[in-house]
């Protein structure tokens, strides 16, 4: 039994360009150098080492990585039975099923088994309970895929028995030495078409790192020029490759000018309140290839850069968003990164916070810093009284309000005033309670009863710095 056992050849003229460009061999595998470093699990296993050894693996990575293709190839090498079930339509009698036949092709036959469960995420915990007798005696060498993150779809005993392989999404340049292998290999388009160099880099950029996906837009594109009954040799254009996956090729160089246009355009549209043109422009990043990864770190600091105290809350939302993105990926990545996009685009807006540090930061590069007040000095080491340090601090928890009369600044900066808030949004508040602790620092007691006596100097705990 193969991976393509349907009485088929995987090179047959009618499969799938995808199908027919799997790689034969682990050296055709593109992308995955780390997986498949020297005596990792996964190159041990591809060379027939051990090949008694029952390790189980676990393939955590985006679509189009070569999941399915790592354990065909696993099954080659080692000369094993090659079973493939679906979390999508088996349940657990067929589960049951292929262990069993796999315990009668080790006892019968004394020949092992290569059992590969695509989306394994989607077993219920019953599935997947069912497989720990077989993973447990070795009846079967299991290579689970799944997209999503192991540790909270798979359940901890069959983790703990099997070894967690990350595999990434091919970057641009993986993908387009896939594009053109496939443009001249024969069992592909066999050269009967060439591609230029812009289309390949848009057809990659479509992509998004699934090697599927490209492969399946050039077999479209492909086709579509065929049908077109084009004049002359067979060139396969960006416009070929926008017909095909039917919308518009973005001009987006991610190293060029474009990218930093459209990110500029992104980051001004939040910055503007304009959620519409915000999330025109997420889009156009998205669609175009853009790391929704990056897309999450600019959104973290604009919503302090832009945003600030105005609405706090927003800058919880763009590092869930940030947490959510890393966890889930594409596509699903999208709705959480325009969910934070419009949150930003909403939310008043204050830069209040970078005046501040920039201020500061300009002062203390100008030499403007002063000399720390004896009283905020490290007074935890030995002979620090001698010196002073920490005499005649107001430990701010012992007085009334929770703010000493006390302060902090050096002398050479008394009076200055780096954060200087807003009226926009929560800020206004914030501002109100700025300036009342101001008062009250100054000796202004927010109406409060006066402070107790031993409140003028640290108390027998901790109480300095």
């Amino acid at each position: 039994m193969t991976l393509f056992d349907d009485g088929l050849s995987p090179l047959r003229a009618t499969a799938p360009l995808a199908v027919r460009m799997r790689p034969s061999s682990v050296d055709e595998v593109i992308g995955q150098e780390r997986a498949l470093g020297e005596g990792s699990p996964l190159r041990n296993l591809l060379h027939g080492a051990g090949e008694g050894s029952t390790i189980s693996v676990i393939l955590w990575g985006p679509p189009g990585t070569g999941k399915t293709t790592l354990a065909s190839l696993v099954s080659q090498a080692s000369g094993r039975v090659f079973a493939e079930l679906s979390a999508v339509t088996a349940g657990v009698r067929d589960v049951r099923s292929v262990i069993d036949s796999a315990r009668d092709q080790l006892a019968m036959h004394g020949r092992g088994t290569v059992l590969f469960i695509d989306e394994v995420h989607r077993f219920s915990k019953s599935q997947q309970d069912a497989l720990l007798p077989a993973v447990e005696n070795g009846w079967v060498t299991l290579i689970a895929a799944t997209t999503e993150n192991p540790s909270f779809s798979v359940i901890s005993p069959l983790l703990s028995r099997s070894v967690v392989v990350t595999l990434t999404s091919l970057d641009d340049a993986d993908v387009a030495a896939l594009i053109r292998r496939a443009v001249i290999d024969p069992r592909g388009l066999g050269g009967r078409v060439a591609i230029s160099d812009d289309a390949v880099d848009v057809l990659a950029q479509f992509a998004m790192g699934d090697a599927r996906r490209a492969l399946t837009a050039l077999e479209a594109a492909a086709a579509g020029a065929q049908s077109a009954g084009d004049d002359g040799p067979l060139m396969l254009e960006v416009a070929h490759i926008e017909r095909a996956v039917q919308r518009a090729a973005l001009r987006y160089d991610k190293d060029g000018d474009q990218h930093y246009d459209v990110v500029s355009a992104f980051i001004k549209s939040v910055r503007g309140s304009d959620p519409d043109a915000a999330v025109h422009y997420l889009a156009r990043m998205l669609e175009a290839g853009e790391d929704p990864r990056f897309i999450a770190r600019r959104l973290m600091i604009l919503a302090s850069e832009d945003i600030g105290m105005a609405e706090p809350s927003v800058l919880q939302t763009a590092v869930a968003a940030a947490q959510a993105v890393a966890l889930i990926g594409m596509p699903e990545a999208q709705i959480i990164l325009a969910h934070a996009t419009v949150h930003a685009a909403l939310a008043p807006k204050s830069n209040a916070v970078v005046i501040a540090i920039g201020q500061a930061t300009a002062d203390v590069r100008r030499g403007r810093v002063g000399t720390v007040p004896p009283w905020l000095r490290d007074a935890h080491y030995q002979g620090a009284a001698a010196f002073g340090h920490g005499k005649g601090y107001l430990y701010p928890h012992d007085i009334p309000g929770g703010v000493a009369e006390q302060q902090y600044l050096p002398d050479a900066l008394l009076g200055v005033e780096y954060y200087r808030p807003t009226s926009h949004g929560a800020e206004a508040a914030w501002g109100q309670i700025a300036e009342r602790l101001r008062g009250a620092r100054s000796g202004e007691r927010l109406g409060l009863p006066e402070a107790p006596e031993q409140a003028a100097g640290p108390s027998a705990q901790e109480k300095s710095p």
